[in-house]
């Protein structure tokens, strides 16, 4: 157990924000975490539970106790058939263990190639990229609440998945700690290729195989998103809106190229970053902070930065888009 005081927190969000928190304490199991959630300083302070710090915006330093798991196991637990089932640690670099998977021939997530961030917090978010979500491949989400230290596992349904969503960002937000996640994949994988020209971008690195999927996914993420450790980032700040047909129709006779993605006969989702590069956001730049060149769904820290300046010129995005185009844009980072 590592226990810091007035501990900086530049290291544990990917912003790169110079914030500090009263206490930041790391744990190597649940034993420890239970120890921990029963202590005097968590019982008389507010506590947040961070990852790798991909998804968060903090507006000012924390008062209270920063708490960050370091149980890194992964652990084949079952298989049959068709599925192995491994667990893995919260505290594990999400991208180490798809690297693990795909060495070891497993399919299932292949496509969540280089999405940052550490392995529990995938179960809060159900981070998706390129036609896949996590949530299909998730069977078990081990946790601890932290009211009174006790352990519960949560199924799939329980996890009440939706896009970019799930039942720890809603009626059980900041009520349980996840400890580990239980996942199944497949032995005989099934590729998710159609979306955009994935296809074809992985046929110019070869055949079509686990290996050259996630080469090709870590090439298009390289190419058009900046890397944290350069560049202050957390990757898309907003979530893809979906709207009503009738809105988007509205919105096609106006504008005939509207990219979309249909998601049901009422429906259809419209990329965030089409919209705020139309509202001409790409490339510009609010003090320290500014839209990404390439990619005007990111938002960055060009140095110095700080967490309210970043939240200013994302308020003013989402003033422009709803003007230009009546579309609420809502934030994927969670603002601290």
């Amino acid at each position: 157990m590592l226990t810091k005081q007035n501990a900086s927190l530049l290291a544990y969000n990917t912003f790169g924000i110079d914030v500090k928190a009263d206490y930041f304490i790391e744990y190597e199991s649940i034993d420890e975490l239970q120890l921990i959630l029963k202590s005097d300083i968590v019982k008389s302070n507010r506590i947040l539970q961070i990852g790798g710090g991909s998804n968060l915006l903090f507006l000012n330093d924390f008062s209270g106790v920063i708490l960050h798991s370091a149980i890194k196991s992964i652990e084949k637990v079952d298989e049959d058939f068709e599925f192995i089932y491994i667990e893995v640690g919260s505290g594990v670099i999400w991208d180490d263990f798809v690297a693990y998977a795909v060495q070891n021939g497993l399919g299932g997530i292949e496509n969540l190639s280089l999405i940052p961030g550490e392995t529990g917090a995938t179960a809060v978010q159900n981070i998706g990229a390129y036609g896949m979500e996590v949530q299909d491949v998730v069977l078990l989400v081990n946790s601890v609440e932290i009211e009174a230290a006790k352990l519960r596992t949560f199924t799939n349904e329980e996890c009440n998945y939706g896009y970019r969503n799930s039942v720890f960002k809603n009626e059980f937000k900041r009520k349980y700690i996840i400890t580990s996640i239980v996942f199944r994949l497949s032995k005989k994988p099934v590729y998710k290729l159609n979306y955009q020209h994935l296809e074809e971008a992985v046929l110019k690195n070869g055949e079509i195989n686990l290996l050259n999927i996630r080469k090709t996914i870590i090439e298009i993420r390289e190419n058009k998103l900046p890397d944290p450790k350069l560049i202050g980032n957390a990757g898309s700040f907003f979530m893809n809106p979906i709207i009503s047909i009738e809105h988007f129709n509205v919105l096609k006779a106006k504008y005939p190229h509207i990219p979309h993605y249909t998601v049901s006969e009422i429906e259809e989702k419209v990329p965030a970053g089409w919209l705020i590069e139309q509202c001409g956001w790409k490339g510009k730049q609010l003090k320290h902070a500014g839209v990404h060149d390439k990619q005007a769904l990111v938002l960055v820290n060009y140095g110095g930065a700080t967490g309210t300046e970043i939240a200013y010129l994302a308020k003013q995005i989402q003033l422009s888009v709803f003007e230009t185009f009546g579309i609420k844009l809502t934030p994927e980072v969670n603002y601290i």
